[in-house]
């Protein structure tokens, strides 16, 4: 039997600590000369275009998946150049914690994020992240986020041709999105207050696991290995 444990990237794997929003804001200012324009929209857990498309909402600029699509890789542009800068770290427990994973057997790793994948790569690849990841779903791949894990899937089998029921796939995030996303298609959930939601929110969660952390990597090993 193998399992597919899919993680979350910001706030769960890294924080670049704004380096997103810095580069959506400096898009928007290009392109529409908007100073600002995504002040007040909550990112937490959302697709890249879903952000976008909400974003533009606000200015009254309701049908626009070409312009969504420009701002989209204006704002690639930009991030490539805030990774460059080195802000930004790795969450507590995470550099123990997937090797650990990815020396298990019947394990695979992979992403399950709203980051559209060339933003998801460039986040990950200044830590050294990547190689922990050969496949994954992105918010390129759908707008919603609760269809990403069937194409996750999919794309595991098609890489490795492994077969994996849903019910043995576990995402792991810092969101109630997270949440949903994996326990809409029937996954278990770890929901981890290393993000913009506290404890006490996410216990709010049905997660089969809320923990602080990924800082103790035997706890969560042997939760993984159980499940």
């Amino acid at each position: 039997m193998y399992k597919f444990i899919l993680f979350d990237i910001d706030g769960t794997l890294v924080s670049l600590d704004g380096a997103g929003s810095r580069s959506l804001n400096r898009a928007m200012e290009e392109l529409l000369q908007v100073t600002d324009g995504f002040r007040g929209i909550d990112f937490a857990g959302k697709t890249d275009l879903q952000i976008i498309r909400e974003a533009l909402g606000t200015l009254g600029l309701t049908d626009g998946d070409d312009l969504m699509h420009s701002l989209l890789n204006r704002y690639l542009v930009h991030l490539r150049a805030e990774v460059s800068t080195g802000r930004g770290h790795v969450k507590k427990g995470i550099r123990e914690l997937l090797p650990a994973l990815q020396n298990l057997e019947g394990i695979y790793l992979g992403l399950l994020t709203g980051n559209a994948e060339t933003g998801a790569r460039l986040k990950l690849e200044p830590f050294g992240l990547n190689r922990y990841f050969p496949v994954g779903a992105f918010g390129s791949d759908s707008e919603d986020r609760n269809l990403l894990l069937p194409i996750a899937v999919e794309r595991l089998q098609e890489e490795t041709s492994a077969s994996v029921n849903y019910e043995h796939c576990v995402v792991i995030g810092d969101t109630p999105k997270d949440v949903e996303c994996a326990h809409v298609h029937g996954a278990s959930a770890v929901a981890v207050a290393t993000g913009t939601y506290p404890l006490k929110e996410l216990e709010k969660t049905a997660a089969e696991l809320v923990t602080a952390d990924l800082s103790d990597t035997e706890k969560i090993v042997d939760w993984i290995r159980r499940k």
